[in-house]
């Protein structure tokens, strides 16, 4: 049988081997988790959510742990000190926002009638989690599930083996019911074999747009619910009236932070023609600056892409832009542990780029940008709209009537104000077009995990 392994970026060293779960090791995972969730729907809803809470206190107390494990698994620096901070907001807001969420809803008062909608557990949610976030972005669809009344299962990827046996841990130490959260190793073929099985009842998918129409054929028939957040190529547009340095500094880190692996990272960037020559010269200078080297280094600003054939994506795209007429800000002297064949890949900025050529059109997810110089908002929103994805767009501008204008004109999930390469727990998440579809956090990310059920009921007659 095949073994799943996670191949370190930092050194090329294997971090961690796992066997494959067999079809009768499957089926029993599904059934213990089909009875304890029906044990589970009837737990109120203080109780799940105190198990949830626990769940997150567990995490908080492996944090030193997990922040150079995560490190030697995908890359990220450990000075910026894991996902904890991020994770323990949307944790606890998704907690608060719950009560209201599983709320019954009632029509108007009609004599003689009690009538509900009741939001009731979709049943077994599988989650099959990206490397990139791999904690927050579990977090988005387990929580949530949980808090409804679902049995959950986690798939994680290859990249990030141990983040799932971390998350089994920890619902196991906060006293979860067993067998109610199970985090299994499988690949891409187990996968679809078990979603084209009919045995579970929702399936969350973060990844890409190839592995969203995957699960959408396996799913074919079978009238399993998805969510999907597939590909982005996020843009920003800096208006002359924006707060030039913060623009900047925001933009910079919205770009390369996570070496750019980012589902709602910034990839391509359109400014305001009476500010365009400034901005550049800023932008070019602050990512000069970034260090790139191990990720297990306290100085290491950029760390190693994922793995080398994602940072070899990336070099492709830059090097066809170049042959195009692009022109690179950034030199390559700057940054010697930058080298082809490794997964360790430089920040560069790229000016007389236009949407003929792939790094502007197609999901790079690393640490790469184009800048496009604009005349006016209804060009800077023509190009933002001219992408097959729509996940975030950002506005950079003093005058919140406006930003709200031209985010109305844009195609896309979500439409950020003076910030970017944010998720905000209480809005939906959600994108248009090959971003996929459905919803994840706020209160329709719950209605996503559940299904309406009413009540009619007749009292006198």
């Amino acid at each position: 049988m095949n073994d799943i392994v996670c191949i370190s970026p930092v050194d090329g060293s294997e971090v961690a081997r796992r066997r494959i779960a067999s079809d009768g090791e499957i089926a029993q995972a599904l059934a213990a988790a089909r009875q304890a969730q029906r044990e589970w729907s009837r737990v109120p809803l203080a109780e799940r959510k105190a198990k949830v809470l626990a769940f997150l206190e567990v995490l908080r107390t492996q944090n030193d742990e997990i922040v150079p494990e995560l490190a030697m698994q995908m890359g990220r620096p450990v000075r910026y000190g894991g996902e904890l901070r991020s994770l323990e907001e949307r944790v606890r807001v998704l907690v608060e926002l719950s009560d209201e969420a599983l709320a019954p809803t009632t029509p108007a008062e009609r004599p003689g009638l009690r009538r509900m909608i009741k939001r009731v557990p979709a049943g077994i949610v599988l989650v099959i989690a990206p490397w990139n976030y791999p904690y927050l972005t579990a977090v988005n669809a387990v929580v949530p599930a949980l808090l409804a009344g679902n049995a959950v299962l986690l798939k994680h990827a290859a990249q990030t083996l141990l983040v799932g046996e971390r998350f089994q841990s920890a619902m196991d130490l906060a006293g979860l019911p067993k067998h109610l959260f199970t985090a299994l190793n499988l690949d891409h073929g187990a996968a679809e074999k078990l979603i084209a099985s009919r045995s579970v009842d929702h399936v969350n998918f973060t990844g890409s747009v190839a592995g969203g129409r995957a699960i959408e054929q396996a799913a074919a028939g079978t009238f399993t619910t998805l969510g999907l957040e597939l590909g982005g190529k996020d843009p920003a547009y800096v208006r002359s009236d924006a707060d030039f340095d913060f623009a900047v500094e925001q933009l910079v880190d919205g770009a390369f932070y996570n070496s750019g692996q980012c589902c709602c990272g910034i990839e391509r960037i359109y400014v305001h023609e009476q500010v365009y020559d400034r901005f550049v010269d800023a932008f070019a200078d602050l990512t000069s600056r970034y260090q790139l080297g191990s990720p297990l280094a306290q100085e290491t600003t950029l760390g190693p892409m994922a793995a080398v054939r994602f940072a070899d994506t990336v070099r492709a795209h830059t090097r066809e832009a170049l042959v195009q007429g692009a022109r690179p800000l950034i030199d390559a002297k700057r940054f010697s542990a930058n080298k082809a064949g490794t997964a360790y890949l430089m920040p560069q900025v790229l000016v007389d780029v236009d949407h003929t050529m792939r790094v502007m059109m197609e999901e790079s997810f690393g640490p790469v940008v184009g800048i496009m110089k604009v005349p006016s908002d209804e060009a800077a929103v023509e190009l933002m709209n001219d992408s097959p994805y729509g996940l975030t767009a950002s506005v950079w501008t003093a005058d919140v009537d406006a930003a709200e204008r031209i985010g109305d004109g844009i195609a896309t999930g979500t439409v950020f104000m003076n910030r970017c390469d944010y998720v905000d727990p209480s809005l939906a998440w959600t994108g248009v077009k090959d971003t996929g579809r459905g919803a994840s956090m706020s209160r329709l990310g719950f209605e996503a995990l559940t299904r309406p059920k009413s009540f009619h009921l007749r009292i006198e007659h």
